[in-house]
């Protein structure tokens, strides 16, 4: 009878660490899947996020382009700046950008040049960068635009052109006078509009 119950205990002890062992196996599964979930989540989030980023291009170059439009026609003045002075072509590029986005660009074409802000090849070329022109490959470079897409840029361009005009890059003028291409809308500018557009849109509600 002792035999029995000793072996019976030693079963029972048994049977227990089995279940220990089963539930601490199971525990450490359940884990792993939280962890794989929490990670899943956590991609999911950024996916949107990136999604989010890449539909904030064309809404934001759109305005631009939409502010440059209503200036069509507006006069060549050198040096302008204003739709009431007119504008020479980096003076309507800066009010475009900072009119509409709140980006204080340099004032002339050889700062724009300059500027540290990334260089685009003229095949990745995408609504809202500038263009930089010199006068048919000579020396300096001599003017600006916005790209439009579709081969099309607009800008100021002379008192004989009638001034605030949309041009093809691929004319026979703009093509042999192109120089370099820049993004101003990089990923950080899109954010600070965006975080800019979320707090108007907060403090209008």
């Amino acid at each position: 009878m002792l035999a029995s119950c000793a072996n019976f205990n030693a079963d029972n002890t048994q049977a227990v660490a089995v279940k220990r062992d089963t539930i601490e196996l199971n525990s450490r599964a359940l884990v792993a899947v939280l962890d794989r979930f929490d990670d899943a989540q956590q991609a999911a989030i950024e996916l949107q996020e990136a999604a989010e980023l890449k539909y904030s291009f064309p809404s934001l170059s759109d305005s631009l382009l939409d502010r440059g439009k209503t200036l069509l026609g507006t006069p060549y003045k050198y040096g302008g700046s204003s739709r009431k002075t007119g504008f020479d072509c980096s003076g309507f590029v800066s009010h475009v950008y900072k009119e509409e986005l709140g980006i204080q660009l340099p004032r002339t074409t050889g700062a724009l040049l300059s500027m540290d802000a990334p260089v685009v090849a003229r095949a990745d070329l995408e609504p809202g960068d500038l263009i930089l022109f010199n006068d048919r490959g000579r020396g300096r470079v001599t003017h600006v635009g916005i790209y439009m897409g579709d081969d099309e840029f607009i800008h100021s361009s002379s008192k004989r052109s009638g001034g605030v005009r949309v041009d093809k890059l691929s004319s026979k003028y703009w093509n042999s006078s192109y120089l370099q291409a820049k993004r101003v809308l990089t990923e950080e500018e899109v954010q600070e509009q965006m975080k800019s557009m979320q707090l108007l849109s907060k403090t209008a509600q």
